[in-house]
């Protein structure tokens, strides 16, 4: 298990960032704030935080900004916590890379919960963990063999189904949008491509939900795109 301990907290709300640090000090992370986009890169580049905590509406920069500074350099989980509810905000900053996206006001035990993920995905994300067998619940896809059961059952799937599967699956947990899938697993976008997604996630759900209409593996994030569950063991 990967052993988390520092977190960066980017905010320049002084009361925000001191309620976060007081929570998380006490469930023993180490925590640093910086108060502006500049001082953050600084801070990530200098202590190589294991998770960021970024605000986007920052006195000096975006906070899209920050985060395609970082994604040149690194995959470190960055979790956006702004009061920006907008599906339009949500979706760029997922779009820029980052990991999750929590809305103002929230409480700790959501965000501690949002922490929990990104630890999961830092485990996923080591060399030491690259698996050929994915694991969630009844749903196993062995990557090597390109086998899926559920439920000890082969499943059937169409290249393309198996594509946009193994994406959603090797990114569990984590919020991937409808741009991201378009790139990933179609490679193109074009005026076809909301539909595209849909008739294609459509058909992967009636072969892997055991109730379609109330999903257990891929969950809809309405407006932004999809998570996919969490891998078990």
């Amino acid at each position: 298990m990967i052993d988390v301990k520092k977190i960066l907290i980017i905010e320049d709300d002084v009361k925000i960032a001191s309620f976060m640090e007081l929570s998380l000090k006490t469930q023993d992370y180490d925590v640093e704030i910086e108060k502006t986009g500049k001082a953050g890169i600084l801070a990530f580049c200098n202590s190589m935080p294991d998770i960021i905590l970024l605000d986007l509406g920052l006195p000096d920069m975006e906070g899209i900004d920050i985060i395609q500074e970082i994604r040149k350099v690194s995959e470190v989980p960055i979790i956006v916590v702004s009061a920006r509810e907008f599906e339009k905000d949500k979706i760029a900053a997922l779009d820029a890379g980052a990991n999750d996206y929590v809305t103002k006001p929230f409480s700790m035990g959501e965000l501690s919960a949002r922490i929990r993920v990104a630890e999961r995905y830092l485990l996923k994300a080591s060399p030491a963990a690259e698996e050929k067998v994915l694991k969630f619940d009844d749903l196993i896809i062995d990557t090597e063999r390109r086998i899926i059961t559920l439920k000890q059952q082969e499943i059937h799937l169409t290249p393309l189904e198996y594509k946009l599967l193994l994406y959603l699956a090797k990114n569990s947990g984590k919020v991937v949008t409808h741009n991201q899938i378009l790139k990933e697993v179609w490679g193109y976008m074009d005026e076809d491509a909301a539909k595209n997604i849909r008739v294609c996630m459509a058909g992967l759900r009636r072969k892997i939900e055991p109730d379609s209409t109330h999903p257990h593996y891929i969950m809809t994030e309405i407006g932004v795109g999809y998570r996919f569950a969490q891998q078990t063991r």
